[in-house]
């Protein structure tokens, strides 16, 4: 499990618990389909869910996960494919903000806008109360809950009741098929006590004014 707390969740919550989970071995060839909720093995060592897939500005195939699952050069293996070998690598991580943002090689990848009972159309964030959102991760699949939204108004994050356990890290939280924010830990007790996500519009308002690789992101 990853236990690195980023700097802001840290200073949010004390015992907030960042998820990811440990892998074996990773082979080689064959191209994997991938969307917001499956799973992607980072360097070999652990297991997290990727945000969502898509391109930005420049046709590059990007997608976003959390950034306490790895570091900038990071590669990235698909864990329901792991015979396609390396398919992507980390190309910038905002540790404060807890995103990274992922660049894919195009022969090796199908991006697709729906895994398991999520799909994703478009982006937004914030969730607020008393919405419901849900979440797909690799551990726990679909999950929903209340949502508590900014309880400490930084923008930046929001809390909702949903489930998740390690692997989860970075897995789309959705209202509908809004993509609203991420999964990037839980306070104290998994599944009881409740999940803290990034905002999903302040992560590309981030994005997008740091320019770049990822900037100007759509989903697929």
């Amino acid at each position: 499990m990853f236990r690195k707390l980023a700097g802001t969740v840290a200073a949010l919550a004390a015992g907030i618990t960042l998820v990811g989970a440990q892998v074996g071995t990773v082979h080689a060839a064959s191209p994997a389909v991938l969307g917001g909720g499956s799973g992607i093995v980072v360097d070999d060592r652990g297991v997290c869910t990727l945000t969502t897939i898509g391109h930005d500005a420049a046709g590059r195939l990007v997608g976003l996960t959390a950034a306490h699952c790895g570091e900038a050069g990071t590669e990235v293996v698909a864990e329901a494919n792991r015979d396609a070998g390396v398919v992507g690598t980390f190309a910038y991580t905002n540790p404060e903000m807890d995103y990274a943002v992922i660049v894919f090689d195009p022969d090796k990848v199908i991006p697709v806008n729906r895994v398991g009972n999520t799909t994703i159309t478009a982006l937004g964030g914030p969730v607020r109360f008393p919405e419901i959102a849900c979440k797909e991760g690799y551990t726990t699949g679909q999950t929903c809950g209340l949502a508590y939204g900014d309880v400490f108004q930084t923008n930046n994050w929001a809390w909702t009741q949903i489930c998740v356990l390690p692997g989860d890290s970075g897995a789309p939280v959705v209202v509908g098929t809004t993509l609203a924010g991420m999964v990037n830990g839980y306070l104290r007790v998994p599944c009881l006590g409740p999940q803290l996500g990034g905002n999903m519009a302040a992560i590309m308002d981030d994005i997008n004014a740091r320019g770049g690789i990822g900037a100007g992101y759509h989903p697929i």
